[in-house]
């Protein structure tokens, strides 16, 4: 099969640091050139791919030290070219929302959008309804709630590569909290359940410029008034092994729908247990009692954090490897890829 693969601008694919939906592609996109397919990666030049790359950009928006840059009209720009050249392929994957909507409602029967990020927003609605013909995929079925009549063709849980994580039979007993300082992240809970437990955690974590003031001035005192909690600044994937295989628990404590929550299958790929609030996609992605806990409160976070230590890390890979590896995920996509043409019933998403 021949598919394309169109990410969004701000990260390279792989991202170097913090990112998500390129982490995601560069995966899918590797595993499914393993898997025997033709794969073509539209992305900025400095991606790293099995994939063959296409380049439209000089190198990913986040990072790039220009300081007037135009976001739209780089993804405008890439648009063209994937419009240019759509003829070659049999169907053209989307991770960019609805930006390319206007492009291809000529062809929306040989696309698929992925759709990343949360859906609750005030003016989503609208966009959806007034482009009906593109078939949408959801990374969680909680993430599809609020546009459960969107054109929905399936849900894929998110994959990893495998071979980028080892297991770490053993922890070397400090909590993790890995993500974004943001107030929906909730690391103020993270910090919280250390000092209750009395244990060391270790925060690897972004502060986006929206998060600024937040960071400052509710996380940064919790932290210098906390010895035992260190951060460790911005981390990639290099380091992620030792980060989160070295962690008793990673702790998840968010408060807010998450579609899905990438971080928490980085650690079970390490071995790690997750301890999350259920809340969004978490009851979707951890077994309760065996790759983590789905907690409500901060005193069941508590307990769940104490129990982790009882959880086989064995097991723990074993179930990332089944229902999370790249490999796993690209299957997935395959069957919604040849389901395009035969208009056969959404797929759920399978664990």
């Amino acid at each position: 099969m021949r598919i394309a693969q169109v990410p969004p601008l701000y990260e390279a694919v792989p991202p170097r640091f913090y990112g998500g939906t390129e982490r995601v592609v560069a995966h899918l996109s590797d595993a499914l050139v393993d898997l025997g397919h033709e794969v073509t990666l539209f992305s900025s030049a400095d991606a790293r791919t099995r994939a063959r790359l296409v380049p439209v950009r000089d190198q990913a928006i986040r990072l790039d030290p220009k300081p007037l840059k135009s976001d739209l009209a780089a993804h405008m720009a890439m648009l063209v070219e994937v419009r240019r050249r759509a003829a070659e392929f049999d169907v053209i994957h989307f991770h960019t929302d609805m930006i390319h909507f206007p492009f291809f409602e000529d062809m929306a029967e040989k696309t698929l959008t992925t759709l990343h990020g949360r859906l609750d927003l005030a003016d989503l609605a609208g966009v959806y309804a007034a482009w009906p013909q593109f078939p949408l995929v959801s990374i969680s079925d909680d993430q599809r709630r609020p546009l459960v009549d969107a054109h929905w063709a399936g849900t894929v849980l998110h994959g990893m590569s495998a071979d980028l994580y080892r297991v770490h039979p053993r922890s070397e007993g400090y909590l993790a909290f890995l993500g974004r300082f943001s107030p929906e992240k909730r690391p103020d809970r993270a910090i919280e359940i250390a000092r209750r437990l009395g244990k060391p955690l270790k925060m690897a974590a972004k502060v986006d410029p929206a998060d600024q003031a937040y960071f400052q001035d509710k996380i940064e005192p919790m932290i210098l008034s906390n010895p035992h909690v260190t951060f460790v600044g911005e981390i990639g994937d290099a380091e992620k092994s030792d980060f989160l295989g070295g962690a008793e628990a990673l702790l998840f404590p968010i408060d807010w729908p998450e579609p899905f929550g990438l971080v928490m299958i980085e650690a079970m790929a390490c071995g790690t247990p997750v301890v999350a609030y259920a809340c969004g996609s978490t009851p979707e992605v951890i077994e309760d009692g065996v790759t983590g806990f789905l907690v409500r409160d901060l005193e069941g976070a508590c307990a769940a954090t104490q129990a982790a230590s009882s959880l086989d890390r064995a097991r723990v890979r074993q179930r990332f490897e089944a229902r999370f590896s790249a490999t796993a995920m690209a299957r997935r996509y395959l069957d919604l890829y040849a389901r395009l043409d035969t208009g056969c019933a959404p797929l759920a998403a399978t664990a």
